[in-house]
């Protein structure tokens, strides 16, 4: 898999998945929004830490820096 997640976009997926985690776990509510908080947390916590999101992928999205290789001149 490519990098497709970079410095920020991963940090702010991390942050906002660890505070979903903990909203999750300790506000009390519903099973199902529960459910669906924990679902989101996991989003971003794993695509976070990967750095590889499938949504960026279909959208064409990037947010990974690219490494510029030196052009090489064929003379």
């Amino acid at each position: 898999m490519k990098c497709n997640v970079g410095g920020m976009d991963m940090a702010a997926r991390l942050v906002i998945g660890a505070i979903l985690l903990v909203v999750a776990l300790v506000v009390p509510m519903n099973a199902l929004w529960q459910t669906v908080v924990l679902v989101l947390a996991a989003i971003g916590l794993v695509t976070g830490a990967i750095r590889y999101c499938p949504l960026n992928a279909l959208l064409g999205f990037n947010s990974c820096a690219q490494k510029q290789e030196p052009h090489q001149s064929g003379g």
